[in-house]
């Protein structure tokens, strides 16, 4: 099993003492090789569940084990390390440097230590997401879908065992969200996993299963 979270709850307390649940006891497993998608109502939990997942927001309530590790039992800097060398993330809105271009917004994971990630691997990505002859240029002078591959080449840099994405189709047209589905499933092809976050149903009818919350 590549990862299994059990009865995940993550718990708020409002001003006035009040307790509000942003996910509520949900488990879901994933093995090498599959692609699932998570959808439900705006509200439901599905991006807290991806942070949580991610080791980017500790749980309340709940196990967490990613290949073989609870990312939560380490420290925050070998968590921070965990997370970039197996976790790479994919969301809506891009989240690139804007005065980085594409070729060190792809070489940010590598920021976070014990990369081995290298100019080839680099060059390689730039390659396979169709950006070679963008490399040198910054995101404002990129298309929206040019954004995302690059978003999506970042998070593939340091060739982790699963990638995470929270609405990647969104600020798509439908060529684009065509491609970077195809690349979703091609990374769970080549044995890693996808978790994907959507309200899109197309992009959610290209998983192999999908789940509700």
């Amino acid at each position: 099993m590549l990862l299994q979270a059990d009865h995940l709850k993550k718990q708020y307390t409002a001003q006035d003492g009040s307790t509000v649940d942003a996910l509520r006891d949900v488990s879901i497993e994933l093995v090498a090789g599959e692609f699932v998608a998570v959808q439900g109502p705006s509200g439901c939990g599905k991006s807290t569940l991806l942070l949580t997942i991610g080791a980017l927001l500790e749980p309340t309530a709940g196990c967490l084990n990613i290949d073989g590790e609870n990312p939560y039992a380490l420290s925050p800097e070998a968590r921070a390390r965990f997370r970039a060398m197996n976790i790479g993330f994919v969301f809506q809105q891009f989240h690139l440097v804007p005065y980085l271009d594409v070729r060190d917004n792809i070489l940010v994971p590598s920021l976070a230590g014990e990369s081995n990630a290298s100019l080839d691997r680099v060059d390689e990505l730039l390659e396979q997401f169709n950006l070679a002859e963008r490399a040198a240029h910054p995101p404002a002078q990129l298309s929206t879908g040019e954004r995302q591959r690059t978003a999506f080449a970042r998070a593939l840099l340091n060739k982790p065992r699963i990638v995470l994405a929270d609405e990647p189709t969104g600020n798509l047209d439908r060529e684009n969200a065509e491609i970077v589905i195809a690349h979703l499933r091609q990374f769970a092809r080549d044995d890693g996993a996808v978790l994907l976050v959507t309200h899109d149903s197309y992009a959610a009818d290209q998983a192999d299963r999908s789940l509700q919350i």
